[in-house]
């Protein structure tokens, strides 16, 4: 074996070590204790899916997908995202009675990148969705349960931007007239790129009064008021009708009493295809992406049930960079014994383990350096001769 392959990790992978294992078990914990209070259960789907089924089903580009063959030669998938997996489950064992099913997942995903450049191929997401309910009071709870699960574990100052995949696609249609003559514009969008939006825009052969209607959409950003300004540049149609939602749903959010969190966003689109209603992303800090995401979408449609769904998905990655590099507090104990008191420091260390205390006993022989040892317990007991020094 190469020194190369002994040392080094397939492309994207991390190792997760113990200080960073503690973080994201103490945020996951707290956001799933959350999620539970709402009424969401917890589901878990395997690691490995058909390709013909959930990876064709997914909307993760294809050069992303993870692909290898079972013995029998069909093609799978390790899970690219969990939306797809959950409406396949879904689809076919939870939905035959017809009711709003509320779920909620923490599972690794995995999409292959052709370069790292700091972007991990295995990462874990943990987010909930609700199914076979369609109203907006519901895009709500979704949105009012991100924000308090954010709280939750321990974020303080985030933003939640609220828009509709409705809008902006029906905006450039009505002006530009197809929908392939506006996926220059939605990339731009995607990418945050308005620099890039202004220029294309100002380089297309269209009236000035229609780029003026194109130009305005960026500035559709800010508070509830942002709202009714849209209505000035979009015509009949989904759009209007896109409108009328956000309105509604801002309606159910400050009846959440969250609104001091949200914004109105009319430029939020996704590369995710399956998106079907409103959309909303989660910004923190100085973090560059969205920490988190979601959204109405209709792909349960795609495993043959005709209803539609709504939910996020936090990334856990981007939440701990956004918490910042906050230390643990060591609350862990340590008994060292001499095997003359090993049977006392045994019994010790079960008293304080049933007492709920996260207690090491170890051998003092097999500790080179004491000191440096010591200093990593939030206290020490000495249990050697005839005495017990703390």
């Amino acid at each position: 074996m190469s020194r190369l392959f002994m040392f080094e990790k397939p492309l994207g992978m991390r190792d997760t070590l113990p200080e960073l294992y503690e973080k994201k078990h103490r945020v996951r914990s707290a956001m799933a204790e959350t999620i539970k209070l709402w009424g969401y259960q917890f589901i878990e789907t395997p690691t490995l899916e058909y390709y013909e089924t959930v990876g064709a089903a997914s909307a993760i580009a294809d050069q992303q997908l993870f692909k290898l063959l079972d013995k029998e030669g069909h093609t799978l998938v390790l899970r690219p995202e969990m939306t797809a997996p959950i409406a396949r489950v879904a689809a076919t064992k939870l939905l035959e009675e017809n009711l709003p099913v509320r779920l909620a997942y923490s599972a690794n995903v995995f999409r292959a990148q052709q370069r790292e450049g700091g972007r991990p191929a295995e990462f874990e997401q943990i987010g909930v969705e609700c199914l076979n309910e369609d109203t907006v009071s519901c895009d709500g709870e979704a949105i009012a349960l991100l924000i308090s699960s954010l709280k939750k574990a321990g974020l303080q100052q985030f933003q939640v931007s609220i828009g509709h995949v409705g809008f902006a696609q029906e905006l450039f249609v009505q002006i530009l007239g197809t929908n392939g003559r506006a996926t220059a514009l939605r990339k731009f969008l995607y990418e945050k790129n308005y620099v890039g939006y202004r220029e294309h825009v100002n380089s297309l052969q269209l009236s000035s009064i229609d780029k003026q209607r194109l130009l305005q959409l960026l500035h559709l950003r800010g508070g509830e008021e942002v709202v009714s300004q849209a209505n000035d540049i979009i015509e009949n149609g989904k759009g209007k009708q896109a409108v009328t939602e956000l309105q509604e749903l801002w309606d159910v959010i400050r009846d959440y009493g969250v609104d001091e969190y949200v914004k109105v966003d009319f430029t939020i689109v996704s590369h995710m295809s399956y998106y079907s209603g409103i959309l909303f992303e989660a910004y923190a800090g100085n973090v560059g992406f969205p920490i988190g995401n979601g959204g109405r979408y209709s792909l349960i449609e795609k495993f043959g049930k005709n209803t539609s769904a709504t939910g996020f998905a936090v990334r856990i990655d981007m939440l701990l960079e956004a918490l910042g590099s906050s230390q643990l507090v060591n609350t862990t104990h340590c008994i060292f014994f001499s095997q003359e008191r090993r049977q006392e420091a045994f019994q010790l260390v079960q008293k304080m383990h049933e007492q709920g205390k996260q207690t090491v006993v170890q051998d003092i022989n097999g500790v080179k350096d004491l000191d440096a040892f010591s200093k990593k317990f939030a206290d020490t007991t000495y249990l050697i001769g005839g005495r017990i020094d703390e």
